[in-house]
């Protein structure tokens, strides 16, 4: 079978990239919410964040399918905007947002744990107003360990494959992810080339990504006192 490796490669960092800049601002406000305010359902609202973690990915897809599938009240609201998530490419960055979220959201909120809020208290004594101290204060101490949350979340997307198989599909140039194509080529004799070039290229992706998200948090904790040594 033809199959563009490069393609797929292109299109799996393209969705890594754009979930860890969508899932910002969801991250670093569920994040703060979890970490500094108490209210009812919280619990409901953390277990609700972890839930992508231990459903099967394919029960994933099918209620992403339900949800935005053209026969849905809201796919057809969108496919009047030009928007089609199923079998499209917006599919496949919805799939890889759900399930990365909450690695970016606990990597947030632990972030913003780890932060001091006498810094921000002692802003306000200044005069600033509650949300000036936050951007001044908490939010640049906390952007290393969000940092870290959209590594993690990209490194997630990257590998995704269930979610993104049952809502996007797997059309060549569109929606077809490595892992997508690597499972493409498992039937597929004498194309142990391609196969090669993608389990390459998600290796070094996956891994200097790992590597890039250690050396930060590292970094981090060095920088706020809670590493030693």
């Amino acid at each position: 079978m033809h199959l563009d490796p490069w393609s797929a490669i292109r299109i799996s960092a393209l969705v890594g990239i754009l979930t860890s800049v969508i899932g910002f601002p969801i991250a670093v406000s569920v994040g703060w919410l979890l970490a500094r305010k108490q209210f009812v359902g919280k619990s409901l609202v953390g277990a609700l964040v972890l839930a992508p973690l231990v459903m099967p990915p394919i029960v994933l897809g099918l209620g992403l399918l339900r949800v935005f599938g053209h026969r849905s009240w809201l796919g057809e609201a969108l496919a009047t905007v030009g928007i089609s998530i199923p079998f499209g490419f917006e599919g496949v960055v919805l799939a890889s947002l759900l399930v990365g979220m909450p690695l970016y959201v606990l990597a947030s909120r632990d972030a913003f744990v780890a932060t001091d809020l006498r810094y921000e208290e002692l802003a306000r004594t200044f005069g600033q107003r509650p949300w000036k101290a936050f951007w001044s204060t908490s939010f640049p101490l906390a952007v290393p360990g969000i940092a870290c949350g959209a590594l993690l979340a990209f490194a997630r997307a990257l590998g995704e494959f269930g979610a993104t198989a049952v809502i996007a599909g797997n059309i060549e140039g569109k929606t077809r992810t490595i892992s997508l194509a690597v499972y493409s080529l498992l039937d597929s004799p004498g194309n142990s080339e391609t196969m090669y070039v993608l389990v390459g290229a998600s290796l070094g992706i996956g891994l200097t990504t790992i590597v890039a998200y250690e050396m930060l948090a590292h970094w981090q904790r060095r920088r706020l006192g809670l590493h030693h040594g």
